[in-house]
């Protein structure tokens, strides 16, 4: 069903992109490129799943970006996390030594669009590596507490 949805909310971020505004595509930049409010964060749809720990039932919410909305408890917080991100949902370079660390259970997978492309990326805080992936869009990641 999370992938009927993921696929479902991708299927629509990509009609979105493809329609332009109701007077035709966005107008060009000075470079030449379409511009639009936060091209940083533009063709994001996303659902998030995160669990505070395997005993406890995941939640899930959605979010959009330019503007911020869904589900998610903060989408402006959330939107400016991924907005500030380089590669927000690059996996970890197999070549890359992670210090042996443990950050908590918590654990979270992402599924949509970002910036027009597909995710499908899983997140936790086993070693060095992964937690800070997960602090670099922690409010994107934010599991509500008491959870």
């Amino acid at each position: 069903m999370r992938r009927a949805l993921a696929l479902t909310l991708t299927a629509v971020a990509l009609c979105c992109a493809a329609c332009g505004t109701a007077s035709g595509p966005a107008a060009p930049s000075a470079s030449g490129a379409p511009s639009s409010t936060n091209p940083s964060t533009a063709g994001t749809a996303l659902t998030v799943t995160a669990r505070e720990s395997p005993e406890v039932a995941p939640q899930t919410w959605t979010l959009t970006c330019d503007p911020a909305g869904g589900t998610h408890p903060d989408p402006a917080a959330a939107c400016a996390a991924l907005a500030a991100a380089d590669d927000p949902f690059a996996p970890v370079p197999d070549d890359v030594a992670c210090t042996q660390q443990y950050g908590g259970p918590q654990t979270a997978t992402v599924v949509g669009t970002h910036r027009g492309e597909p995710v499908d990326a899983a997140f936790s805080r086993t070693d060095g590596c992964q937690i800070s992936r997960w602090d670099a869009i922690a409010p994107l990641l934010v599991v509500p507490a008491g959870v």
